[in-house]
């Protein structure tokens, strides 16, 4: 990613996504959107790079992640460390029961990638972010 980019909006976006394809879109789709993005592909990760002290404006994750953290779980772990991060959700599959953290959005798959990035925009202007599901 170059750094015009990453200056255009200003906004770092932490992807956690297991799957390097779907991994590779985002990550494209919001580079394109002039986002800064920062990848993991596992929880554990994820909060390697937050506890690294790297900028982290948006946490986007997958909810069934490889290793012993779920997404709901890194969501609520980071949640602790910087309460007000705009947290965004993705699955696939069908969601039993929600954990999701105050101020949530989630996304069912199959989605837009560019509705990633329209929900993000959303979150930093202040709109929605209320619990329910987005398209």
């Amino acid at each position: 990613m170059s750094e015009p980019q990453a200056q255009q909006s200003g906004v770092t976006v932490l992807i956690v996504e297991d799957e390097p394809l779907v991994l590779d879109m985002i990550s494209q789709e919001l580079t394109d959107q002039g986002f800064a993005v920062l990848e993991a592909d596992t929880a554990e990760a994820a909060l390697s790079i937050i506890q690294s002290g790297q900028p982290v404006d948006v946490l986007f994750t997958d909810i069934r992640l490889p290793g012993e953290m779920d997404g709901w779980r890194l969501a609520a772990t980071v949640r602790e460390q910087k309460p007000e991060l705009p947290v965004i959700y993705a699955t696939g599959y069908t969601v039993e029961r929600a954990s999701q953290v105050p101020g949530s959005v989630f996304l069912k798959k199959p989605y837009r990638p560019s509705a990633i990035a329209e929900t993000i925009r959303s979150l930093m202007a202040g709109e929605g972010g209320g619990n329910g599901p987005a398209n």
